[in-house]
């Protein structure tokens, strides 16, 4: 396969612009931005109409491997993520093992160097009593250390004070938390069980795991991220209070507190429970409309810094269980895209934000090396995107191991055409190339 690739006359969405233009893409690399670039030896790409973009990187996805493999596995959502235009993500630690040695987290690595189509990093994980595992974690090849401050799938909660502080005091890369009060959350379920025995209504999540509940963690951590200096980030944010405590009076390189929006809740609300049940039954809860609405705004505001997806496969079977066997999570990375151009084509967002928030921030938020921009120098990730072309999601194109989506029968426009991960055409109209893996992430830090 030629290393060499010309995109011809796209639009290319970067840094809040967009030109049109030809890119040169040598190896793994983008060698050269101009017009009319000539190369007899490289393979041309019609790109005129088409929109070019930095490949997505998603902060947050829960792939499944090892140990929950029959929900997902490396192979099969990277594979989805490419297909959805993104070609790097972080993902969790909450597997089975739980990754909370060196051991274990460089078993991960080496299942994606073998497995991923997509570029990779894996959180390091925590518990009440291996902070000396964690502060083994190289902070250049290790995306940042994860905390859940409230239970979700897995067994990883956090809750001992004296242990929090030694995490905010020591650890010298980011931190990256699920913020939920566990106190508050377990005397929810317990009134609302006593009311509804083991089938509670599914739009009561909501109210079990209510903003309360997300606010009192979240202002918590910062507060000891301030009182420790921590460069800490906030993962899935999913009220309307949460938003005031974050900041836009500097540049997102300077920021020590940053936050992330993931894209079901700022998609579905609080209504959608008694169509889909189950199938957006995730922690945090989707709420009410009104904090759909504020976490819209403190995105384009600046408050909130990048889109992610927090993609959490489960099986069918497991998601058609009651309401406690049921799993919190949804799969969503590949469809991540084109929720945000839905928005895009309402006029609520323009692309260079869309750009911004799912390619650059990332890229920035974590410090990752040469990733996230269409810049002469960097790698090769990108996508061509057809914004003129209807799709309707349904279960014959998606590409989830678990096969199902929250968004089935969704009709949307904006498909992704061509996936180059670090150079190497992944995707190319449906047709995948596996003859070549993503690559480690890495990152610029002191």
């Amino acid at each position: 396969m030629n290393s060499k690739f010309i995109l011809k006359s796209g639009t290319i969405i970067n840094e809040g612009k967009k030109i049109i233009a030809d890119i040169l893409i040598n190896g793994e690399r983008i060698e050269r931005i101009d017009s009319n670039i000539s190369d007899q030896t490289a393979t041309e790409i019609n790109c005129e109409g088409k929109f070019i973009l930095p490949g997505i990187i998603d902060d947050q996805v829960h792939f499944r491997e090892p140990g929950l493999t029959h929900k997902g596995n490396i192979y099969s959502e990277s594979r989805a993520a490419v297909a959805g235009g993104t070609t790097s993500f972080m993902e969790m630690p909450n597997v089975n093992p739980l990754t909370i040695t060196q051991d274990l987290l460089s078993e991960k690595y080496a299942i994606g160097s073998k497995k991923s189509l997509a570029n990779y990093s894996f959180f390091m994980g925590t518990t009440n009593n291996n902070i000396e595992e964690v502060l083994k974690t190289n902070p250049n090849e290790v995306c940042g250390v994860k905390i859940f401050m409230g239970s979700s799938t897995g067994d990883m909660l956090v809750d001992n004070e004296n242990t929090l502080r030694a995490l905010f005091s020591k650890v010298p890369i980011l931190i990256a938390a699920h913020c939920e009060n566990e106190t508050m959350i377990k005397n929810n379920t317990s009134s609302y069980r006593a009311l509804y025995g083991e089938n509670i209504p599914f739009d009561f999540h909501p109210i079990i795991r209510n903003a309360e509940a997300c606010f009192s963690s979240s202002s918590f951590a910062i507060s000891l991220a301030k009182e420790y200096n921590t460069r800490f980030h906030v993962l899935h944010i999913s009220t309307k209070e949460e938003c005031d405590l974050f900041t836009n009076d500097i540049p997102l390189s300077e920021k020590r507190i940053t936050a992330e929006a993931c894209v079901h809740h700022l998609f579905f609300d609080a209504a959608d429970y008694g169509k889909l049940g189950s199938r957006i039954k995730c922690n945090p809860a989707i709420k009410e409309k009104s904090n759909k609405a504020a976490i819209f705004k403190a995105l384009l505001d600046d408050k909130i810094d990048i889109i992610a997806t927090d993609h959490a496969p489960h099986t069918w079977e497991e998601k058609s269980n009651p309401y406690f066997n049921a799993p919190a999570g949804l799969p969503l990375v590949q469809h991540s895209l084109n929720i945000m151009l839905d928005f895009y084509f309402k006029n609520q967002i323009t692309l260079e934000k869309i750009v911004e928030k799912m390619c650059h921030a990332p890229a920035i938020c974590f410090q990752v090396k040469e990733r996230g921009f269409v810049k002469e120098g960097f790698f090769a990730d990108l996508i061509v995107v057809d914004l003129e072309k209807k799709w309707t999601i349904d279960k014959k194109n998606i590409l989830y191991h678990c096969g199902w989506s929250p968004l089935e029968g969704l009709e949307t426009k904006g498909a992704v055409l061509q996936t180059f991960v670090s150079g190497h055409l992944a995707y190319n109209e449906g047709v995948f190339n596996e003859s070549k893996m993503g690559q480690r992430l890495l990152f610029n830090r002191n």
